[in-house]
């Protein structure tokens, strides 16, 4: 048989196989855009095409969300590619490291990482359908990965409910009650976390199984596809300004030439679309600019609708838009993706090598010591990223010192550990290690500071020279627990350590703490150092197998004391060593609480500390006894005048009578003021003395003078208050906003001095002036009980791991 005959009947072949593929309308049963598919649905599509064409489908299941639905991802190319995948991944992978002779582009299409922004699902099984059949040109050279559904259950609960609440025929009016979800809504996932946040900080199952697969194939394309708001055109790149600093004029001028054939698409079929507005290219744990940070080119790319539009919803200027018409947006452009990248494909290789070549960064090695716990903790995270790092043991290092802000020098004589930025993933090192990200315009999308060293609690230098690591013996901690001693005590410092608590109170092991530092048998032992008797535990049989068992699972050190008489400080027979209360906690939902920050909460307390919890929905809460609960958590949210006075004075009696508050955020505003509280609002008046008009377009500039977006401040700890126990003198807070409250008048934990000068990211003039002198986090007494104020967020995105201590103070520490 001849070569050409050979091609001809392998032709023939795909346009018969390409001809009995049924499209997403004729699979499902009914025409794409008439109703919203569900995940099932979804994966029964992808899964009779993978049957159907396997030369050409591949399908894999990487992982399954917190509510058990399958993540899947197609990997799409010609038979040839597809027969020759590993070996293609394997060749791509070589150009990471300058040795790679690759000619095939790599395209990786991310939909739905929003629940409720539902098209791009739909549009998926379009796409796909399409680069089978008509674009199959496209696959010779291209291998396009497709992601149909980034998050199940957030789309699911969208769909099930849109499905439940639609007029049929569908309703157009914009006040229907199917353009309304409630609070509950499908943007987020299980735990109500934005999983297009998380990519850096893989707080989420979604993320972090996700990534494995990223991590596999490092695309040169990534397509995160998104919705807006109902009124604006389409979004596709180039990003708007601020570009972090590290991203490459190639990055920069393909985004461009993406969106130049875009637009030939758009302009052809007269809609509407805008670029270089509004989505930047700085927060490093979007589903853009993550990718760009590994070498890919990340876009984001938005259509107007999310879960206002449903099947169809009339815009401001009076037009329908359908879900039809969305469709076409998403599948218009992801088509356009791919063409232009498989026209691009040799030089997609030659750009994707040079990217991962030595950078010249300024800071050649991050060099960090601390708390064990705090250093393992970044490890895991490191260790999902395959970012490179080794331990140190011993040495003296200079460099900018995160602590002062200025050049400074650290010693480490155990627990350190040095990251580098000659490494394959040395840009993403240097983004998420820098300590104040460069800025080439205010004016952001997202938070401006994140640097890990702050976020984990660490002291730190960043060197301009090469570091190297030092062999460091990992050893397993064997507890010393013999059933002879009459205490056993461990220290509190970390997360690790309130997850070993939280385990042993939740095992019946009842537990003291100390309040005062104390010596004992030669040994010194800080505030907060869990003290746990034989005498307190008698009755329970299996005490010592116990405590053994978790001390090992949390690897905790225990020493062991055959007394209870110090030789300095409080006996353990003092009052001042006090038994933990076993807390029973309940957080309020719905209502006037944000789902994100509820999300973090209800996520802390069961993928975190594994501590239970009970949510009490704002629709019934003032028929629940609060006397169930010796703790009740406000998140964060808009309250404003929320609780009525009936509720505020049922709340006050609940506090005197021995009950604790953690108010956050927004829900200080319910608190504060008249309402018998000790917290006040801080004001100050608008330092601008001219009386000049503004044009209109310095408006935004000037309103943000006002502003903090997502900026790191040192704060003042007082770690002899309960709430700051395991902290020192100092503390990093990542704060996202200029909201401001007055000192207590006592119980001041953790505050802003005069200076207020962010360490890294942007904080408006005008705002810094606010914050000067203000709250950070206290306690208030409040008859026997407490009302703990977190102004700042400590649980934010899940990913602020030094701050996750005062909240696990909040509620084991503070009586």
């Amino acid at each position: 048989m001849t070569r050409f005959l050979f091609i001809l009947i392998l032709l023939v072949s795909i346009s018969v196989s390409a001809q009995q593929l049924k499209s997403p309308s004729e699979f499902l049963g009914y025409e794409l855009g008439t109703q919203f598919t569900r995940h099932h649905e979804v994966v029964d599509y992808y899964e009779y095409l993978a049957a159907s064409d396997p030369d050409r489908v591949k399908l894999t299941v990487y992982g399954k969300t917190n509510e058990r639905r399958p993540l899947i991802l197609a990997y799409v190319s010609s038979a040839e590619n597809l027969a020759n995948l590993e070996t293609i991944r394997q060749e791509h992978l070589k150009n990471t490291e300058g040795t790679g002779n690759s000619s095939k582009a790599i395209v990786w299409l991310s939909y739905n990482v929003h629940g409720n922004e539902s098209v791009s699902t739909e549009a998926s099984m379009k796409t796909i359908y399409e680069l089978l059949t008509n674009k199959s040109s496209y696959l010779e050279n291209t291998v396009v990965l497709m992601d149909p559904c980034i998050n199940p259950d957030g789309r699911d609960r969208y769909s099930n409910w849109y499905n439940q609440y639609k007029n049929t025929p569908y309703q157009v009016d914009p006040n229907s009650k199917e353009h309304h979800e409630g609070w509950w809504n499908g943007r987020s996932n299980h735990y109500m976390f934005d999983l297009n946040r998380d990519w850096a900080w893989l707080t989420q199952v979604e993320s972090q199984q996700r990534l494995k697969m990223f991590n596999q194939w490092l695309p040169h394309v990534h397509v995160d596809f998104h919705e807006q708001g109902v009124n604006n055109p389409y979004y596709f790149a180039p990003a708007a300004e601020p570009y972090h600093e590290v991203i490459t004029d190639f990055q920069r001028d393909f985004q461009v030439t993406l969106g130049r054939n875009h637009a030939k698409y758009f302009d052809a079929n007269g809609w509407f679309y805008f670029t270089k507005e509004v989505f930047d290219l700085l927060y490093p744990s979007y589903g853009d600019t993550y990718p760009i940070y590994n070498g890919s080119i990340g876009m984001t790319y938005e259509q107007g609708g999310s879960g206002r539009a449903g099947l169809g919803v009339i815009t401001a200027i009076g037009d329908t838009l359908t879900l039809k018409d969305r469709i076409a947006h998403h599948f218009t452009t992801g088509l356009s993706t791919v063409e232009v990248s498989s026209q691009n494909a040799d030089k997609l290789n030659e750009e994707f090598r040079k990217f991962h070549q030595n950078k010249d960064f300024k800071y050649k090695s991050y060099v960090l010591k601390g708390d064990k716990d705090k250093l393992n903790a970044l490890k895991s995270l490191l260790k999902k990223h395959d970012i490179e790092y080794g331990d140190l043991s011993s040495g003296s290092y200079r460099g900018h010192s995160y602590s002062t802000g200025n050049n400074g020098s650290i010693s480490i004589n155990k627990n350190g550990m040095v990251v580098s930025t000659n490494q394959s993933k040395g840009t993403l090192v240097k983004v998420l290690f820098e300590p104040n990200a460069k800025l080439s315009d205010s004016l952001t999308y997202d938070i401006t500071a994140w640097s890990l060293p702050y976020a984990y609690g660490l002291e730190a230098i960043a060197s301009t020279s090469a570091v190297s690591s030092q062999n460091a013996e990992e050893t397993m901690v064997s507890p010393n627990i013999n059933g002879q001693s009459y205490a056993y005590l461990t220290d509190w410092n970390s997360m690790e350590d309130a997850r070993f608590l939280a385990e042993l109170l939740n095992q019946g092991i009842r537990v003291r703490k100390a309040d005062h530092p104390f010596t004992v048998q030669g040994k010194s032992f800080d505030r907060g150092t869990l003290i746990i008797t034989k005498g307190d535990n008698e009755n329970k049989e299996d005490f010592i197998q116990t405590l053994q068992s978790i001390a090992k699972k949390h690897q905790k050190d225990i020493t062991p004391t055959s007394t209870g008489f110090v030789d300095a400080g409080k006996d353990f027979g003092s009052s001042s060593i006090k038994m933990i209360t076993k807390p029973k906690i309940a957080v309020l939902s719905g209502g006037p609480t944000s789902t994100l920050r509820f999300g973090e909460i209800w996520h802390f307390f069961e993928q975190q500390l594994h501590y239970p919890l009970t949510v009490i929905d704002d629709d019934y809460a003032n028929r629940v006894d609060l006397n169930d609960y010796n703790i009740l958590v406000l998140p964060d949210g808009r309250y404003g005048d929320h609780f009525n006075e009936k509720e505020l004075t049922k709340l006050k009696t609940w506090v005197r009578q021995g009950g604790k508050i953690i108010s956050m955020g927004g829900s200080i505003d319910a608190l504060d003021g008249e309402k018998g509280f000790g917290i006040k609002k801080k004001e100050i008046e608008n330092g601008s003395n001219t009386n000049i008009p503004l044009p209109y377009e310095d408006g935004e500039r000037e309103r943000i003078k006002s502003a903090i977006t997502g900026a790191i401040f040192k704060t003042k700890v007082d770690n002899s208050n309960p709430l700051a126990y395991g902290y020192g003198s100092d503390y990093f807070s990542l704060k996202l906003g200029s909201n401001t409250y007055e000192y207590l008048d006592n119980g001041n934990a953790v505050y802003l001095e005069q200076n207020t000068m962010p360490f890294s990211g942007f904080a408006g003039s005008e705002a810094q002036k606010k914050i000067s002198e203000s709250l950070v986090y206290g306690v208030e007494d409040f008859g026997r009980g407490q009302v703990i104020y977190m102004v700042d967020n400590p649980l934010f995105r899940g990913f602020w791991e030094n701050g996750k201590l005062f909240f696990a103070n909040a509620l084991f520490m503070v009586d």
